[in-house]
Formats: C-alpha cells, sequence, structure tokens
C-alpha cells in the first residue's frame, strides 16, 4: 500500500471489488455532490503521464489529436490518441508546465498508452515516464470549492481550462465546474488532510465521475478503446480536436470524417433502470438486425438505475435506444450541456 492508499484507508476509504475508492458509500456520496455540498476526491482512477525533453513539444504535435502549440502554461485542453485507422486508443487532459507535458488518462490503460508512445520516439530527444506516484490527482468540487481551496493556501483559476501554479503543482478549472489539482505526494497528503479540516466531505472514484458525465466529458477506457472516432465521442466539441494541425495516426481519417459528413454517431446522455456495463451494446428499432453503438461510461445514480454516456447512431436516437438486445430496457435521454450538431 502506498502513501496515498494509506492515508485513503486511514480516513475511511476503501477499494470495492472492480478497484473503485469509496468512503461513506457511493449513495450518499453521490447526493452531496450533486446537493452542491464542497466534497474532494483522491484520484486513483485516473493516471499521469509527464513527456518531458527537448523535441516533446514536436513529439506530441504528431501524435495526438490537439494543437499543443497552444498549450502556454496558463491553460489546459482535452486530447485523444488515436491509431492508424482514426479510433481512439486514449483520450487525455493535457497542460504544460514549463518545458513538460503532462497527460492525465484512464489508469487501466496508462501503462499501455505509455508503452505505445514510447515506440514512436525513436531518435527523439524525448522522455515518457508514468508520475501519479510523484504528482497524486485531487479533485475538488462544489458551490464554495474556491474559498475553501484558498483558505488552504491553494490558488485556482476562475475559469474552466484555465490552469494556475499552485503548491508545486496544478490547479485546473475543468468544464464540469470541478478543479483538478496535480500536487507533489507530500502536498496533496497535507491538502487533502486541511481539506478534512474543513470539514469538506470525502468522495470516492464513481461519484466523482458524475461530474464528467453531466459535463459530457468522455474517458475512454480498456473496454472501448479503438471503438470511436475523436468527433463520435464528441471531442471536436471540447477543443480535443484541431483541424488546422500537421499529420497524428487517424488524421486523414479524422479529417474525411469531419469534411465528407461521414460521421453518424455521436455521443448523448442517458439514464437506464438496468444493470449497464462500459462497452455493452445498443439498439434501435429503426435499425433492426445490428448494434448501433456502444455504452461509453455510466455512474450509478440508484438501485438499479445508471446514467450513462453512450454513442449511437445520431439517427436513431429519437426512435428510442435499448440496452443488451432489440428487447432490452430502453434509455430515457437526458441533455448535454453543449450543443450537438445537426446529423449528417
Amino acid at each position: 500500500m502506498d502513501e496515498w492508499q494509506a492515508w485513503c484507508s486511514a480516513h475511511g476509504g476503501h477499494f470495492d471489488a472492480v478497484g473503485r475508492l469509496v468512503f461513506e458509500g457511493h449513495a450518499r456520496e453521490l447526493q452531496a455532490a450533486r446537493d452542491g455540498q464542497t466534497v474532494f476526491s483522491p484520484l486513483t482512477q485516473f493516471a499521469l503521464l509527464r513527456v518531458s525533453g527537448a523535441d516533446a513539444l514536436d513529439f506530441l504535435q504528431g501524435q495526438l489529436s490537439s494543437d499543443l502549440r497552444e498549450l502556454n502554461g496558463t491553460n489546459a485542453q482535452y486530447s485523444s490518441y488515436s491509431s492508424a485507422k482514426g479510433r481512439m486508443l486514449a483520450s487525455f487532459l493535457v497542460w504544460r508546465q514549463g518545458d513538460d507535458f503532462y497527460l492525465m488518462l484512464s489508469a487501466d490503460i496508462a501503462d499501455a498508452i505509455q508503452k505505445r508512445l514510447s515506440m514512436f520516439v525513436l531518435r527523439s530527444k524525448v522522455k515518457i515516464e508514468r508520475v501519479d506516484r510523484e504528482y497524486r490527482l485531487l479533485g475538488v468540487a462544489g458551490e464554495a470549492a474556491i474559498d475553501v481551496l484558498a483558505a488552504i493556501g491553494l490558488i485556482v483559476p476562475s475559469e474552466a481550462m484555465l490552469l494556475s501554479e499552485t503548491a508545486g503543482g496544478v490547479a485546473i478549472r475543468q468544464r464540469a465546474g470541478s478543479y483538478l489539482l496535480a500536487l507533489p505526494e507530500m502536498t496533496a497528503l497535507k491538502s487533502a488532510s486541511a481539506l478534512l479540516d474543513k470539514a469538506v466531505r470525502p468522495i470516492g472514484n464513481q461519484a466523482w465521475d458524475a461530474f464528467d458525465i453531466a459535463a459530457g466529458i468522455a474517458w475512454v477506457t480498456r473496454p472501448t478503446q479503438e471503438q470511436f472516432v475523436p468527433q463520435m465521442a464528441n471531442m471536436d466539441l471540447i477543443g480535443a480536436v484541431s483541424f488546422k494541425k500537421g499529420c497524428y495516426p487517424g488524421q486523414e481519417i479524422v479529417a474525411r470524417t469531419q469534411y465528407l459528413g461521414k460521421l453518424k454517431r455521436r455521443l448523448f446522455r442517458a439514464t437506464v433502470a438496468a444493470e449497464v456495463a462500459v462497452g455493452d451494446a445498443l439498439y434501435s428499432p429503426s435499425v433492426p438486425g445490428q448494434t448501433i453503438g456502444m455504452v461509453a461510461n455510466i455512474v450509478r445514480t440508484g438501485e438499479a438505475q445508471m446514467e450513462l454516456l453512450v454513442v449511437v447512431q445520431a439517427a436513431a436516437w429519437e426512435s428510442g435506444i435499448f440496452v443488451g438486445s432489440p428487447e432490452g430496457v430502453r434509455l430515457s435521454p437526458l441533455t448535454l450541456p453543449y450543443d450537438l450538431p445537426a446529423s449528417n
């Protein structure tokens, strides 16, 4: 057990059967978050890669879908990494600190992505390391979050996707309105304890994931690798795809999808009264005999009740979407905080 896990255990946290961090119980944690209470979460579901070296910018510019030249140390951006066929292998939150770039991604694919990216370094002056034990990831959210963070000496930005350096690390305001802190391990431990002293409530991984689902931010995990072109997961709508930069893996497919009107699937938000897993197939009566999409991300919201991000054929959305089989349980639509383009 490392220092971060030991801190969580000492303060009532434990890992459930599928490795998710929980404190007092998911239902109570989720309710606290949705009530606007100030909450914080050790983000053990994510990992952090550091890309450093004289050629780091050029290397990443040739691998990821966003324009890394736009990162100047005061902002962050979402991005993705695809196969040659344009299918996402990973999605990221990316920022720059000094000459180094940091890529936050789902922990279950981090080692594989680090290994794959490293294969293409070749003679470039680039080093790719996994550093989420050196820098711990901590999420803070709630109506009083900015004041509480200031009270414990952490300065955070007030606008979405801006970054401030603080306490040897960084603070980023995310699109969901929450704050991401990437802090040196001992600073993160002290900050978490200071938040407890301020009566800020700790919540587990799944309750925290509800913020991103409500914000329409999809994270690629192992079951959804190589399933979606970036636009299918609305990556273009959250600033994760640049159509003006040079080549990167899958760029030709991504561009063709954008400009030739070949995009048939989009990310939607829904709820369903059924047990659902990431990667489950989806069906519609308007397209009999075949699957029309897949569950991308989930959060449990009640007994046999789930909230989902799903990638489905946009033309089938109004006809009804069913999970598991054409005779399965029907999804109930929820809104996204951004507008979807008209279906092609």
